[in-house]
C-alpha cells in the first residue's frame, strides 16, 4: 500500500492526492505558521483555560469531583493520573463492560492499585450488544464499519457516563479522547448542551427497523427521561484542551506504574477486540484503514511518532487481513456475533444513525 512519506496517510485516503515525491496534500499544506493551525491553537488555548475554570469549579461540590470513562486505554489511564494526582480532584472511575480484552482490565486493575481512586464497573447483557453489533455489521452506513459501530456504541457508554453522573450529582465527566476522537462535527472538547439537555440519543435507524424493543431503545440516553430542571453534567475531552502528545502519554503511563510496560500502553494491543473485525471490514470496502487519518494527523503535527507508525501501521493491516497475530479476533469476532465475512455489507446512507438534534 502506498503511503505518503511524511505522515504514513494511505494513498487510497479520498483526497491523499500524493504527489510525485509521494508526500500527501494535506502535508503539503500544512504549516505550523498556517493561519489554520494557528488558529487551532488559540482555540486550544480558550478550552484550556475554560477547562481549569470548569475542574476548580467543580472541586468539593459533592462526593466527587469528576467522573472519567475508564476503558483501560493509555489515554484515560493518564487521563486520571492527571486529575487524581496532579489536581488533586476526587475521582470516580466508571468502567462500562462490553467486549473489554484481558489486557484492558490487566491496565484498569494496574491504575486503580497505583491511583487508589474508587471505581465503578457496569456489565450490560451480553446478548443485547451481540444483536446490536450483528445488526450494525449487516446495515452499515456508507461511511463504514468502524464509523457504524462506534457512533452507535459510544453514546451507549456515554450515556451510562452521564447517567451515573446524575446518580451522584457529579458536573463534570471527562473523557480521555485524544485529538480527533470523535468525529470533531460530533464533539471538539464538549459535548453541546443542547446534545445533553434536548436530544434523544436513540439512533434513528434503530427505531425505524423493527428489530430492537421499546426496552433495547430505552438503553439509550434521553434528557426527556429526568424532570425539568435537571442539572446535567458537561461532558468534556481535556486532550482537546491540553497539549497533547501520544508518543509521550505512553511512556508517561509506564513511568508513572499505571500499565506495566509498553506493550500495555499501545493502542493496537489494549483494542477492543472487535475493532479487529471492523478494521477488516472497513480494509475491504475502502482499502485503507479508518483509523489511519486519525493517526496520520497526529503524525503531520508532530503528536505521534512516525518512526513507530512506519512500523505498526503495515503491520496491523496485515495482522487484519490475514487473520494472523492479534487479527485472530477478526475471526473470534465473527464467531461471537454469528456471522459470515460476506455479512458485513453497507446497506445505508451517511448519517442514518445519528440522532437529529433539535432545532
Amino acid at each position: 500500500m502506498k503511503r505518503c512519506r511524511e505522515c504514513l496517510l494511505p494513498a487510497a485516503v479520498p483526497g491523499a492526492a500524493l504527489d510525485a515525491e509521494g508526500v500527501c496534500a494535506a502535508c503539503r499544506a500544512y504549516s505550523p505558521q498556517a493561519p489554520s493551525v494557528q488558529a487551532g491553537e488559540l482555540l486550544r488555548k480558550g478550552f484550556e483555560a475554560d477547562l481549569e475554570a470548569a475542574l476548580s469549579a467543580s472541586r468539593g461540590r459533592g462526593q466527587y469531583d469528576v467522573l472519567v470513562p475508564f476503558s483501560g486505554g493509555k489515554d484515560s489511564a493518564w487521563l486520571l493520573y492527571k486529575l487524581a494526582v496532579e489536581y488533586r480532584l476526587r475521582v470516580l472511575a466508571f468502567t462500562v463492560n462490553v467486549n473489554l480484552p484481558d489486557l484492558a482490565w490487566r491496565n484498569i486493575r494496574h491504575t486503580l492499585a497505583r491511583l487508589a481512586i474508587d471505581h465503578l464497573s457496569y456489565a450490560p447483557p451480553d446478548e443485547f450488544y451481540r444483536r446490536l453489533f450483528g445488526y450494525l455489521l449487516r446495515h452499515q452506513e456508507a461511511r463504514g464499519a468502524v464509523y457504524t459501530v462506534s457512533y452507535v456504541y459510544a453514546p451507549l457508554f456515554e450515556g451510562d457516563a452521564i447517567r451515573m453522573a446524575l446518580e451522584k450529582d457529579i458536573p463534570l465527566v471527562l473523557a480521555g479522547y485524544s485529538p480527533g476522537q470523535p468525529d470533531p462535527a460530533r464533539m471538539h472538547y464538549e459535548f453541546s448542551r443542547k446534545l445533553i439537555e434536548q436530544t434523544d440519543w436513540t439512533p434513528p435507524e434503530l427505531a425505524r427497523c423493527g428489530h430492537f424493543s421499546a426496552a433495547d431503545l430505552g438503553r439509550f440516553f434521553n434528557p426527556a427521561q429526568y424532570p425539568p430542571g435537571t442539572r446535567f453534567p458537561r461532558y468534556l475531552a481535556p486532550f482537546h484542551a491540553w497539549p497533547y502528545d501520544q508518543a509521550a502519554v505512553m511512556r508517561q503511563v509506564v513511568a508513572e506504574g499505571l500499565v506495566a510496560d509498553a506493550r500495555h500502553a499501545s493502542p493496537v494491543f489494549s483494542n477492543y477486540p472487535i475493532n479487529w473485525l471492523l478494521m477488516y471490514s472497513d480494509l475491504a470496502h475502502f482499502g485503507y484503514n479508518p483509523y489511519a487519518p486519525e493517526f496520520c494527523t497526529l503524525i503531520r503535527e508532530g503528536k505521534a511518532s512516525r518512526t513507530a507508525w512506519r512500523v505498526l501501521a503495515p503491520l496491523v493491516d496485515g495482522m487484519v487481513r490475514w487473520r494472523v497475530g492479534l487479527g485472530r479476533d477478526v475471526s473470534s469476532q465473527l464467531d461471537w456475533l454469528g456471522l459470515r465475512a460476506e455479512d458485513l455489507r453497507i446497506t445505508l446512507p451517511a448519517g442514518a444513525y445519528d440522532p437529529v438534534l433539535p432545532p
